[in-house]
């Protein structure tokens, strides 16, 4: 199961009105969950549908290659803590990373 479903980020987020841009992991997820579009059984998905994908992969590009950065920290590659945690440990990550 996805992180952000274990620990019920989604559903928070919907109860505050906050849209969510996801992978396709999270398909499904509800209204306020934007997922690529996946391509139809033994089709092809229409150019608009294309495109739609292509801004939705460059508007999360910025927050993937964050996350990737994170995970080049060895406390972060394989972390199974609560969220709260992880935030403290990114905030103090990111204070070394301005330092460095």
């Amino acid at each position: 199961m996805p992180p952000a479903r274990t620990h019920k980020i989604i559903r928070i987020r919907e109860r505050q009105g906050v849209p969510v841009l996801a992978d396709m992991a999270y398909t499904g997820a509800g209204n306020r969950v934007t997922t690529a579009e996946r391509r139809p059984p033994n089709g092809e998905l229409t150019p608009t549908e294309r495109t739609v994908n292509r801004a939705l992969s460059a508007a999360r590009a910025p927050a993937e290659r964050g996350i990737a950065r994170l995970e080049s920290w060895r406390i972060f590659r394989h972390a199974r803590c609560s969220p709260n945690l992880m935030a403290v440990l990114a905030e103090a990550v990111l204070t070394l990373e301005r330092h460095r």
